[in-house]
């Protein structure tokens, strides 16, 4: 390994998790106002498996076949315009591809310091779950005492929700497909829960049991499909719904009566592809409001598994399974 080059996971051809190949590439070098960050360890995302099988490509001006979104390390070159950082500052972010590499590329200011007591790899199982559920909630207008509700509860994301909603003051409930996510969410301050089948059968229900027939003020909606239809039966008058994923389907069968109404809103959201400036503001906002609840110890970030980054497949392989309950990791570079 020289100066200019470095090992990265490359995407050899759409396909499984064996076409994720260990490479030597070229070293980027930063330009204007970005920063090369060493990458130490990088979170592993449902948006990566999608760009493996060719369905999710990268961004304009991110690398097509180097996966990963999110990333902690240590600053190690400067942009000539860069000044916000200097080198050896611990730094976390989020990318719009390329995190599965020795070092990595992001404007100055879509990076965060890492809080003094995480270690590289609780860091970079913060950025992505953390940063989506904190400006999904901050679009929601969620208030102290909201009753808020969260689909795929165990995913990084929803523990994120979930400890994020308990912090805010609010009440978080949720609802997985096995009962160990359920556990995990308890374990992360969650009120109550309940196991989906198939046909949902068991959501209206819950909701009542569980906020006495008022419903939710919001719902995170992680699965989209018939989660979404589903919801809009369970949320209080003027409730809203955050659409944040799709892995239940694309299309739904929507109760427009019920959106009237109730006067609901029906808000869709999605971090990677916003432009720069609004990517800037979501990470000084989680920098402003969150990060610092992790050096009191109000949150933390939930491992449910780490792996070296030649066993990258091994990891994509854990995420396809849906048996984990939190963030899987990868480590970089010790």
């Amino acid at each position: 390994m020289t100066a200019s080059s470095m090992r990265a996971i490359v995407i050899a051809r759409p396909g499984a998790p064996e076409v994720l190949e260990l490479r030597t590439v070229p070293r980027p070098a930063p330009r204007d106002r970005e920063v090369l960050v060493r990458v130490r360890a990088a979170g592993v995302n449902r948006a990566d498996l999608l760009q493996r099988e060719g369905r999710y490509p990268a961004p304009p001006g991110f690398p097509a076949d180097i996966p990963g979104l999110e990333f902690a390390g240590e600053v190690e070159a400067l942009g000539p315009a860069a000044s916000r950082w200097k080198t050896g500052d611990r730094v976390l972010g989020l990318t719009g591809g390329g995190a599965y590499a020795g070092s990595v590329l992001a404007h100055e200011d879509t990076l965060a310091r890492i809080p003094a007591a995480l270690d590289f790899a609780s860091a970079a199982a913060i950025p992505e779950a953390f940063i989506t559920a904190h400006d999904a909630l901050a679009q929601a207008e969620m208030r102290a005492g909201d009753l808020v509700l969260v689909h795929a509860v165990g995913s990084g994301v929803g523990l994120a929700a979930v400890q994020l909603v308990r912090a805010l003051g609010g009440v978080p409930y949720g609802t997985a497909r096995r009962e160990s996510k359920l556990a995990a969410a308890r374990a992360c301050g969650m009120e109550a829960g309940a196991v989906m089948s198939a046909s949902l059968a068991e959501l209206a229900p819950a909701v009542a049991t569980w906020t006495n027939g008022h419903g939710v003020r919001i719902v995170l909606d992680l699965l989209g499909g018939a989660y979404t239809g589903a919801s809009v039966a369970v949320l209080a008058p003027r409730g809203c719904l955050m659409l944040i994923g799709t892995l239940a389907g694309g299309r739904t069968d929507l109760p427009l009566g019920a959106v009237l109404r109730g006067r609901l809103t029906i808000r869709g959201t999605a971090l990677r592809a916003r432009p720069l400036d609004e990517k800037i503001a979501v990470t000084r906002a989680f920098e402003r409001e969150v990060l610092p609840r992790f050096e009191r110890g109000e949150l933390r970030a939930t491992i449910d598994g780490v792996f070296p980054i030649a066993e990258a497949a091994a990891a994509h392989e854990r995420m396809a399974s849906n048996e984990g309950a939190g963030k899987l990791v990868l480590i970089v570079s010790e």
